[in-house]
This record gives structure tokens, sequence and C-alpha cells, in this order.
């Protein structure tokens, strides 16, 4: 089992074991001698970011610390300050309004819906066709048909119409075992979920409307520069057609004097890592530190001063 659950951390045992092998494995350093920048989801508990605080600096004795959060960090990533981060991985989607390097929190969205509910739900789609993927190692398989094949339709319906006269959606496959499947109407289907949570039975808004929704809690005259500043980021968000799908569905619902901008940078993926090395390569930033003595002075409590 993974230590995180839905962006948060729930099993520190297994969650230290990995920076261990991050940190002597990895890295190849001794962390006593190197500040620490850890991310942290939005909406993290406190008491967790304090328990971060405590195992860097009583286990690892880091000299230094700083926790991100990781909306922040992706939106630094492609050259901005301001705007509305979407951010899907693998347990959880956020929708993240930032003004000026600061996460709105009262607008921040949260949903449990993200890349392992669509692999779950392509597996399911598989097996109607007849393809059997069971096993925790062939849901592995099916992740890879996801990462590989998958995209998001801006009509699905068009698209399936479409799929039943053109020949030559389907994609073949290969598995490891030589045999070759052929996946058509899935490849889309599959990412349709983010649009239509109903479809594997979750009672969630689509992604679009909690876009929309947490935009909407903000300052009247942010909306604008939010809207005009969308940032795509985790590995989530590499289907293709996502962005396109994504403005269409934001402009049915808003005014059209509103401009709605989608960036998609090419290497969202990593956009989380990019923004870190850019924040702590700042000649500013070693102000921003906890230091480890101020850790023994204060308690771990002191780390809430990243925010």
């Amino acid at each position: 089992m993974f230590p995180v659950e839905h962006g948060i951390i729930e099993d520190w045992t297994a969650m230290e074991k990995i920076w261990h092998y991050t940190f002597y494995t990895d890295l190849r350093i001794d962390p006593s001698e190197h500040p620490v920048l850890l991310t942290e989801a939005p909406l993290n508990p406190r008491p967790n970011r304090e328990k971060m605080a405590e195992i860097m600096f009583e286990t690892f004795n880091t000299p230094a610390l700083y926790v991100a959060m990781q909306a922040v960090l992706s939106l630094y990533a492609s050259g901005r300050t301001t705007g509305c981060v979407i951010d899907i991985g693998d347990g959880v989607s956020h929708v993240v309004p930032i003004f000026e390097g600061f996460a709105l929190s009262h607008a921040i969205q949260r949903i449990d819906l993200a890349g392992r509910d669509i692999t779950t739900y392509l597996q399911r789609l598989l097996r109607q066709k007849g393809y059997s993927f069971t096993t925790s190692a062939e849901k592995e398989i099916v992740r890879d048909i996801k990462e590989k094949l998958c995209y998001v339709a801006i009509d699905p319906e068009k698209e399936m119409m479409l799929s039943k006269k053109v020949a030559g959606m389907e994609k073949s496959y290969m598995l490891p075992d030589g045999e070759t499947i052929n996946v058509g109407v899935e490849r889309f289907l599959g990412p349709e979920c983010l649009f239509n949570p109903s479809v594997i039975g979750k009672e969630l808004e689509p992604l679009d409307d909690v876009i929309v929704g947490a935009i909407s809690e903000c300052d009247v005259d942010l909306r604008r520069d939010l809207y005009s500043n969308i940032v795509l980021s985790g590995g989530s968000t590499m289907f293709p057609g996502i962005k396109e799908r994504l403005t269409k569905e934001i402009k049915e619902q808003i005014p059209e004097s509103v401009d709605v901008k989608i960036i998609a940078p090419p290497e969202r993926m990593y956009s989380v890592w990019i923004g870190g090395s850019i924040l702590s390569s700042l000649k500013t930033f070693h102000r921003m530190w906890v230091t480890r003595r101020e850790y023994k002075e204060m308690g771990p409590q002191v780390i809430h001063r990243c925010f």
C-alpha cells in the first residue's frame, strides 16, 4: 500500500522509509548536511505538516526545512505568480486559485477523482470487451494502456458516432506475453469520468464545474486574471485533448466577454519539482528556511511560518 492516500500522508513509517531511501540510496547524500524543501498537497492538515517537520529535524537532522504547496510551485514553473492551477495526480485532484504567489485557501477545491479512478474505469471497460485484467500486475498494464493510448474527446457523443463510421480509431497494444489487443472507444471513454463522474458511481461535480466553482469563490476583480491563466499540472493532465475540452466546457458556463486561456506545459508531469527548483534557487529564498535552531526553540508549529 502506498503511504499517501488522496494526496495526504497516512502511513508515516512507510513515508519515512521512502525519504530514507531517497536521501541515502537515490541522492547519496547525508540529509544533516543539506536544507530540505518538501511539498504538500493543498489543504494538508496542520498536524501532518508538523509531523513532516518533526521527522526531518529529529530523524534526519536536517539543518533547515521549507514546506511549499504543490500548486504554487506548479504556477511558478509556468512563469506566473497569479493563476488557477488544475492539479490532477493519481489519487486526488485540486483546483487552486493563486494570487501573487499566495493560494486563496477559501476557494481551493478538492475532489477524490483522479488517475487511479481512470485506470480502474478503463479496466472495467476492457473487461466488458472480453479482456481480463484482474491482478495488480495486470492493473499496471491497464495503467500503461491508459498513458499510451487514452485521450479526451472534445465531444464524446460525436466521437462515439464517428467511431462507428470511421475505421482506424482502434489502436493495438502488445501485452507482455506478445499477444496484441485492440483498444477502441475505451481510449476516450476512460478519461470521460473526469467530466462525468456518475459513470463510475461517484456523486461528484464534473471537473469543469469544479474549476468554475473555485474561481467564482474569488473576488470578482480577480476572476478574469484567473480564467486567462489556468495552468494544468500533474500526470493525469497529460491526455491529448484535455486542454481543448476544458476550454470548451468552461466557456459554456461563463460570459462570452471573459477570455479563457489554459496553459498545458509539456513538462507538466514534473511542474511541482521544476517550481521547487526555481523557488529554492532565488537569492531571497535563504530567508524563508525554518532552521533546526528555530525548531528546537519553538517546536513543530514553527513550520506554519511557511504559509
